[in-house]
């Protein structure tokens, strides 16, 4: 291991579930097996052993009692919490946040890298995905909490020494968010166990995903609800008794299921549908390595991961325009209409371009330049 990156602590805003971010924390955690990580809560076993074994320093948050059902709505308090963390001393604070991590006071001296997946959203970009349309009671005292966690958000960025973000997209949002540059190194996609299989593709669509509002599921159920098509939807979320709620004859909701299953599915499924708009979104990588093409909202990060009809190149999928139910349905028709265009061999070099060793080449070599230049700067004073 080398010598420059041997003290580094592990920031992450929340541990109850193998989700992207937490993939992209596994990454770091293999590399420092023994490195202590600080998150604000911990729900046992639902992580795999590389993050579960090692020192895992929680906050007040995690004495709270079944804290994991309703933690999202305790975002008030989050910076607080995020506050608690004692950081050690050390060489190296890698932090990777949606929310509150990069807000962790790294000790003096130490280089602070942010592996950002977005600036706090539920803050800046999709406030309306999360809470409505603003006319709801309780709007006024709402907007003074969420100015505060702008501001809270917007001033603990100088504490980060770099920030990496996850997607051009993100890289934007970060401008924007904290008036500061990135470096884009998009995530890793594990394209070894999602592969291709010597299977026929079947007659239904696919959703692999969190069941949070700004995801617009609910525009996948109604597309294929009036279209008479068969959707299967894998995961769970805040938002399932909704969605459940709205679900009508050939919809099916298999719960979480493990990396095989998903796998199974996406070797299957007639096309993956992802409606919301992501900051990346592995899904949509994860099912063209296993040769499925994508009908994705064309906005965000998806954009940057599929090869769309206008693209220079052959595509792997098609874009609708607007998050409507018309607009999905439009794109579903054209899609069912150009049949074997396209290629599962085309989808499958495209999501090779994000593998792991990609990733781990580009991140822990970026790590390295960031702690050196640091000590390079100490010699020179």
């Amino acid at each position: 291991m080398d010598a420059l990156l041997e003290r580094v602590v592990l920031v992450h805003d929340w541990l109850t579930g193998m989700r992207g971010g937490e993939k992209c924390l596994e990454v770091a955690c293999r590399r420092w097996p023994d490195a202590p990580l600080f998150t604000l809560l911990h729900r046992p076993g639902t992580l795999t052993r590389a993050i579960e074994s090692r020192p895992i320093h929680t906050s007040w948050m995690q004495r709270l009692p079944r804290v994991e059902r309703y933690y999202r709505y305790l975002l008030p308090f989050m910076p607080a919490a995020a506050r608690g963390w004692s950081i050690p001393d050390c060489d190296l604070v890698l932090s990777f946040s949606h929310c509150v991590a990069k807000g962790a006071v790294a000790p003096p001296g130490a280089v602070h890298v942010c592996y950002c997946f977005t600036p706090m959203r539920y803050a800046w970009h999709m406030k309306q995905a999360y809470f409505g349309d603003g006319r709801s009671p309780g709007t006024m005292a709402r907007e003074r909490m969420l100015a505060r966690l702008r501001e809270w958000d917007r001033q603990t960025a100088s504490g980060v020494t770099h920030f990496v973000a996850i997607s051009r997209t993100v890289q934007d949002r970060i401008r924007e968010c904290y008036g500061r540059d990135s470096e884009v190194i998009y995530p890793p996609v594990d394209t070894e166990l999602y592969t291709p299989a010597s299977v026929a593709r079947e007659n239904y669509y696919l959703v692999v995903s969190a069941f949070a509002p700004y995801k617009r599921l609910d525009l996948a159920i109604e597309a294929c609800q009036r279209l008479k098509r068969p959707l299967v939807l894998i995961g769970q979320g805040q938002d399932e008794h909704r969605l459940r709620a709205q679900a009508s004859g050939d919809i099916h909701f298999l719960g979480w299921q493990p990396d095989r299953v998903v796998r199974d599915h996406l070797r299957r499924c007639r096309a993956l549908l992802f409606p919301g708009e992501e900051d990346f979104g592995i899904v949509p990588v994860e099912a063209q390595a296993c040769g499925a093409p994508v009908i994705a909202y064309g906005r965000g990060g998806a954009t940057e991961t599929v090869i769309g009809p206008n693209d220079g190149a052959e595509p792997t999928g098609l874009f609708f325009s607007e998050q409507k139910t018309s607009a999905l349905i439009d794109v579903i028709q054209d899609f069912e209409r150009a049949g074997r265009a396209f290629s599962s061999q085309a989808a499958r070099r495209q999501a090779l371009r994000f593998n792991k060793r990609r990733f781990e080449a580009e991140f822990f070599t970026y790590l390295k330049h960031c702690v050196e230049h640091k000590r390079s700067d100490r010699r020179a004073a």
